[in-house]
């Protein structure tokens, strides 16, 4: 692929920007691409040390806040019609109530698999603490009680272990519900830039 390839593919790949929006960074790649040619690369080579485009376009993606993708992808530049209006308006109980209970039905889903990492950490913060049952096993061995204090080593050790495992395992849910919550907006700012890109 030679540079003005490349260069039109991420161009292709953006056409859901406002080509103000766009033009810097066209810019950006064909300066960081005639960098690399000066560097003693040729043009195939400097356009492969770029990467993929489908990267750059994910990467543009990522720094890109949702608020201002939607702000600067293109519109479409159609009035509306007087009957539009007037069925916009009567039909807004329902299509308003339908939109806020969609919205408030996904955003109590999203809480309720964080409620479950956070209930997941709480029952980790109990195992952990009853192995401190180690502790109390030292003042019953102490006052001449062996039996209880073995069977409190026991307890706190099997309570620990649990914690320990337990402790990772949050961690892995964690990270899997933000790794979801990643590419749902990556998915998001994906549509929102193709829709934007439709003529």
């Amino acid at each position: 692929m030679n540079k003005e390839q490349f260069l039109s593919a991420i161009q292709e790949e953006l056409a859901g920007f406002n080509q103000q929006d766009i033009d810097p960074t066209i810019d950006y790649y064909r300066e960081m691409i005639d960098d690399r040619i000066e560097e003693g690369l040729t043009e195939e080579q400097a356009v492969e040390a770029m990467g993929p485009v489908s990267d750059i376009i994910s990467q543009i993606l990522t720094d890109t806040p949702l608020a201002k993708l939607i702000k600067s992808t293109k519109s479409v530049k159609r009035g509306m019609r007087p009957w539009e209006i007037t069925l916009l308006i009567i039909g807004s109980p329902i299509w308003a109530s339908l939109l806020l209970g969609a919205a408030a039905l996904l955003f109590g889903l999203y809480l309720l698999i964080w409620a479950g990492v956070v209930l997941l950490y709480a029952a980790d913060l109990c195992f952990a603490s009853a192995g401190f049952g180690i502790v109390a096993s030292l003042f019953l061995l102490f006052t001449g009680q062996p039996v209880q204090a073995l069977f409190f080593v026991g307890g706190g050790l099997f309570c620990a272990g649990i914690a320990i495992v337990l402790f990772f395992g949050c961690n892995k849910v964690s990270l899997g519900v933000v790794k979801l919550s990643k590419g749902f907006v990556m998915r998001l700012k994906r549509y929102i830039l193709k829709k934007g890109g439709k003529k």
